[in-house]
């Protein structure tokens, strides 16, 4: 039997293949015999190429701009096109299928051949398609191509197989669905309408046949005119003319009248007995003006008539409001029950609705129970059994484009108890008033691994903040559009840890409670930014494009934008007051950069979170912090120059002795206005950036944002490059900058250890490189965390990651670490010294800071993991989780649990060492711990850069997962760094999925494949393997439901009028074959020989079982039925023959 374990996200209760096993505690390994060399590695690699294979899985969201709405009333699903050409099928929860049209081409309308298995598009290429639906992945059997005139409209009668197509022309066509080719028999424009007419009477815009006889063909045209045409006599049945377009079209379903919309906001209903005026002219959302004049009114754009038994009839529509009230109102569905008239306003505007019956038979009275409403960004479902038309709750994630989405992480394998929880903590989140009724869209059957995507919990991160006030000064000036956009997110499943980075330059901590709390919300400032006047010097000018021309700007007063009033403020204000937080994740600490003489902070570029360690590390293009969690307290704040200590690997060329501050005032007060000129846009096109993802804003932005990188660190000279602390402006250390970096709260002291922001000089490195520097630096990169950094003035901290390692060569026991990634392709760490025990880690400092270790690459640093020496992967600690607001037993005191994933806990042969996997953009090297010989080394891409990399398992054991920048997907193997596979995926069309692809465990992948929609891969050959029997089926055998019985006098009468034999009048033999150049066949990949075979499986041969038995049923019926009324009339004629004999046999020839 197969097992699909790998493919259920969350659902794994066991390690992934591949990773180190834990160890309880958070001391480090013992030592063992000896280290281990290069000679000592020998990892025996499983994986090979054809372990490797990339396929589209399923696809998650609303529609990305969709067109047109068609559903199924037997086999209860339904279908979404769009205007890229892609269609949604949509049934039950967790039955939801995505297909593309190849050529791109906008989808105008859909028709399902109800209960058939088969789906009909229309696209704007003027092609019509078959697709067949009885298979798990929807392919197309046929496709129509018309040369010569524009479809506009489409109608296919209820088991019929001839599909009425009405073009822009005005003429209507009719195809055959089985074989896809037009039939001889066409309505022209002209024989429809008199030929007195002069006027064209303008495209096709209805079709729909008689509910009282299907031999009439009903045909609307846009100027107006509706025509009648019997298709049997080929000849017109009447005419309408009415002054204003028409819209649609809907029929009484006793095929007596019908009701037309307008483009004046009307509604006419016609009769057939006297069709030269209207019955009636109503404008339901028109008033009679003073002067007797009509109130204007939009377009009614569609409209449905339905009657039901038990109540009045139903009159829907979209549109109809007057011009006057529609101006401050938003697009509305108007629901006329008798007299009662519902105006439902939508929050975005309609694209088409659908009215939902119990019949799939039009000449039965309907009974409507929903409406479907399609909007440009939201689908509902209207329940129109209730008096107070509530909606139905959508079981689809088809939110989530609530607001622009800016990032994404996936998770694969995570703790079993983790979804269980976050979906009921969620389920009290949502909105009440639903209707209690069941989803109406039921059909298909989906497997528990058709991939099933439902909201779990929704956070909100606003509610940290005050809300902005208008005149709060330049910091509420900048954050007035979006000032809480998510720009990445940290989650730890085992600890629940969450961590969010935001636009606006600040990270909040979340811990998950079962139970709600009223806490403060501790918050921590940090000046991660330095002056800019003291970098400045007329001998430094030139060099610097910032401050190009001095001369055109003038020196500001004090208090002037620039001058560094709004000095040590964050861009937000963290609530002071305590907080009420529901159950789930709670805000417990909020980390925000500062504002430095009117220049904005930089954005965060890098962030880790380490539950075992209790530290938060993020960086941006001027340091790197790192802050205590659990004391609440900043434990460095660092410049990226001084992370290097002493071993900085760039030739920095020493800086002119600066002058005076008195003498370069003036322009350094000239440089901050022109510095301030572009602040505001900043922050502005950095969010716009993410939103929008517009690749040239980010590259303008960051190179407008030089920003210098600090030189002293604990007011000691660690660079070559540094300048005195006297010179420039004076500080204070411990009193100006101090306050402002410690915990807020009584009794806390300042931060520990790594101080260096209280005296820290700024310095604008400009100098040559050489050639070897300037290979190892990536100066045009886009990566997905930072975007094109200029190396002679910023260097970046792009990538962090805790972990056990060995921060020296010379280290026996691994220790906490901290491995930083840069722009310029350099690796750092950073050895941390944490207390052991619970105690003391809660009051005892913790100390760390720069060990002089630098490893180098090409391009910017994406991506750090480690492995032991048997190339299993080595997780990072973490703390089991615990309810921080749960009930304490004084029996048992609550402890921190630690797991700690030590390289000396997974191995026993190689000694102690592990592996670190470093990956950049353009190469990857895996480097032998704690000798930092690099074992491997793989240049991944020449002319292009990654994306993204990430370290994952895949068939029980590890790989190199990239995304590059032209399209290509490649694996590697590890730690051998061997190419697996290399796909062209797709073409980078937008910064959108740069920023939002990432990989995950279990072969799986995803990206934001358009701003409202999540497409989800696999690059597992496994996997795509399985795939078949892991999507849900869409086509269920169902027996067709039985129309009505109309008596038997009715059945008598009319009963002629009723049967209509398509084929007699449109078949080849009696109207003939069309001309070969109004349309061309185009035989899909599959023809109707192989439809059969599509749909193989148990499922489908039962289904084709069942339908056969049904139709041998169905045929049966029919045959005892004619037979019974064979013998009836037998019975009547014989009866009447002999009456006529007995009256007659007595009477001679001649007295008949």
């Amino acid at each position: 039997m197969k097992k699909f374990r790998k493919v259920l996200d969350g659902l794994s209760s066991s390690s992934p293949g591949g990773v180190a096993s834990p160890s309880c505690g958070s001391a480090a390994g013992t030592p063992t015999a000896h280290a281990p060399t290069p000679q000592d590695i020998h990892v025996q690699e499983t994986l090979v190429s054809e372990n490797f294979q990339i396929c589209k899985t399923v696809r998650h969201g609303f529609p990305y701009q969709p067109t047109c709405l068609a559903f199924d009333p037997v086999q209860k699903i339904l279908a979404i096109g769009s205007r890229t050409g892609g269609i949604r099928i949509l049934g039950r929860p967790g039955v939801d299928c995505y297909s593309q049209h190849e050529s791109g081409a906008a989808v105008l309308q859909l028709q399902f051949l109800i209960n058939e298995g088969a789906l009909v598009t229309a696209c704007a290429d003027d092609t019509l398609h078959l697709w067949n639906l009885r298979q798990r992945r929807p392919a197309i059997l046929h496709s129509l191509k018309f040369n010569r005139e524009r479809i506009t409209f489409c109608h296919l009668p209820f088991q019929s197989k001839w599909l009425y197509v009405g073009t822009e022309r005005g003429n209507t066509h009719i195809v055959n669905i089985e074989s896809f080719v037009l039939s001889g028999y066409v309505i022209m424009w002209n024989k429809a309408i008199e030929l007195a007419t002069k006027a064209h009477p303008g495209p096709v815009v209805h079709l729909s046949d008689s509910p009282k006889d299907e031999g009439k063909l009903l045909i609307g045209f846009e100027s107006g005119t509706v025509v009648q045409w019997d298709l049997r006599a080929k000849k017109v049945d009447f005419r309408i003319y009415y002054d204003e377009a028409i819209h649609s079209v809907s029929w009484h379903h006793e095929g007596k009248q019908f009701m037309c919309s307008h483009s004046d906001g009307s509604l006419t209903m016609w009769n057939l007995r006297n069709t030269a005026r209207p019955i009636q002219i109503t404008y339901p959302h028109g008033k009679i003006l003073k002067d007797g004049r009509k109130e204007s009114c939009k377009p009614i754009l569609k409209v449905e008539y339905k009657t039901s038994r038990n109540s009045e009839p139903y009159v829907i529509f979209s549109g109809g409001l007057s011009y006057d009230k529609s101006g401050g109102r938003r697009p509305t569905l108007t629901i006329m029950h008798g007299k009662a008239i519902t105006v439902l306003e939508m929050d975005h505007p309609i694209v088409e609705f659908l009215v939902l019956c119990d019949t799939p038979y039009s000449n039965e009275v309907q009974d409507p129970y929903a409406v479907v409403v399609l909007l440009e960004k939201d689908f509902i479902v209207v329940d129109l059994t209730q008096s107070n038309f509530p909606i139905f709750e959508n079981p689809y994630p088809m939110d989530i484009h609530e607001s622009p989405v800016t990032c994404t992480a996936y998770f694969a394998e995570c703790p079993p108890d983790i979804i269980p929880i976050l979906y009921s903590i969620g389920a009290k989140q949502k909105k009440t008033g639903y209707s209690h009724k069941e989803w109406p869209v039921s059909g298909g059957t989906w497997t528990l691994v058709s991939g099933f995507h439902a909201m779990l919990y929704k956070l909100k991160t606003s509610k940290v903040f005050e809300k902005p006030k208008a005149g709060e000064g330049r910091a509420g000036e900048l954050v007035e559009e979006d000032p809480y956009a998510v720009q990445m997110v940290s989650w730890c499943p085992h600890s629940r840890l969450f961590c969010v980075v935001g636009i606006s330059a600040h990270v909040i901590l979340y811990r998950f409670s079962k139970h709600d709390a009223n806490t403060q919300i501790v918050s921590l400032e940090v000046r991660l930014q330095f002056d800019s006047e003291d970098v400045i010097s007329p001998s430094e000018a030139e060099n610097n494009p910032c401050f190009s021309d001095p001369s055109s700007h003038s020196p500001q007063p004090p208090g002037s934008p620039g001058s560094g009033t709004q000095d040590s403020l964050p861009c937000l204000k963290v609530k002071s007051r305590p907080v009420r937080m529901p159950p789930g994740y709670q805000a417990e600490m909020v980390v925000q950069l500062q504002w430095v003489d009117g220049e904005p902070p930089q954005q965060i570029t890098s962030l880790d979170i380490n539950s075992a360690y209790g530290l938060l590390a993020f960086g941006n293009c001027n340091g790197l912090t790192v802050v205590d969690f659990l004391q609440k307290t900043i434990l460095m704040c660092m410049g990226t120059l001084d992370l290097y200590g002493a071993a900085d690997p760039y030739q920095r060329l020493t800086r002119s002795p600066r002058k005076n501050r008195q003498s370069t005032s003036d322009f350094c007060m000239r440089g901050l206005s022109h510095f301030y000129s572009d602040s505001k846009k900043r922050i502005r096109t950095s969010y716009q950036s993410l939103t929008e993802l517009s690749d040239n804003q980010v590259s303008m932005d960051m190179e407008k944002s030089k920003s210098p990188t600090s030189d002293h660190v604990n007011g000691h000279c660690t660079s070559p490059t540094s300048q005195p602390c006297s010179v420039g402006k004076p500080r204070i250390t411990g009193v100006s900058e101090g306050p402002r970096l410690t915990r807020r709260g009584p009794g806390r002291p300042p931060f520990r250890k790594a101080q260096s922001a209280a005296c820290m000089e700024i310095s604008l490195p400009v100098s040559s490189h050489t050639e070897e520097s300037r290979e190892n630096s990536f100066s045009r990169s886009r990566s997905s965390s930072v975007s094109s950094i200029d190396r002679d003035t910023k260097e970046s901290v792009t990538t962090l990651q805790f972990g056990e390692s060995y921060g020296r060569k010379g280290d026996a026991l691994p220790t906490a670490c901290l491995w930083v990634g840069t722009s310029l392709g350099v690796v750092l760490l950073l050895p941390i010294s944490i207390p052991t025990e619970e105690e003391e880690r809660m009051e005892e400092p913790i100390t760390m800071g720069p060990s002089g270790t630098v490893l180098m690459l090409k391009g910017s640093v994406l991506r750090f993991a480690f492995l032991d020496c048997g190339g299993a992967l080595i997780q990072s600690p973490y703390e089991v989780w615990r309810d921080p607001n749960g009930p304490e037993d004084p029996d048992r005191p609550r402890r921190r649990k630690l797991i700690n994933f030590s390289p000396s806990s997974s191995q026993e042969a190689c000694g102690d060492g592990h592996l670190a996997v470093v990956c950049s953009e353009k190469q990857a090297k895996v480097i032998l711990m704690p000798t930092q010989a690099v074992l491997f080394t793989h240049n991944i891409t020449e002319s292009s850069f990654l994306l993204r990399a990430d370290v994952v398992s895949v068939c029980n054991s590890v790989c190199l997962a990239c995304f590059c920048a032209n399209g290509h997907i490649m694996t590697l193997s590890l730690p051998s760094l061997r190419p697996l596979m290399d796909i062209n995926y797709l073409p980078l069309t937008d910064l959108r999925i740069a920023r939002t692809f990432v990989f995950t465990n279990g072969g799986q992948a995803l990206y934001l494949s358009s701003p409202t929609e999540i497409q989800r891969l696999t690059y597992s050959q496994e996997m795509t393997d399985n795939l078949q029997d892991m999507l849900g089926e869409l086509f269920t055998p169902i027996e067709t439901p039985e129309a009505q019985n109309k008596g038997f006098l009715k059945g008598f009468f009319g009963g002629n009028a009723q049967t209509f034999d398509r084929e007699e009048l449109f078949g080849e033999a009696a109207a003939g074959k069309a001309s070969r150049s109004l349309a061309q066949h185009i035989p899909g990949p599959m023809g109707l020989e192989n439809m059969k075979a599509a749909a193989g499986g148990v499922v489908g041969d039962l289904a084709r079982a069942r339908i056969a038995l049904d139709q041998r049923g169905e045929r049966l019926g029919e045959l005892e039925e004619r037979t019974a009324l064979m013998m009836n009339s037998a019975e009547t004629f014989s009866t009447h023959a002999h009456q006529v004999m007995l009256k007659h046999k007595d009477k001679k020839w001649y007295q008949l």
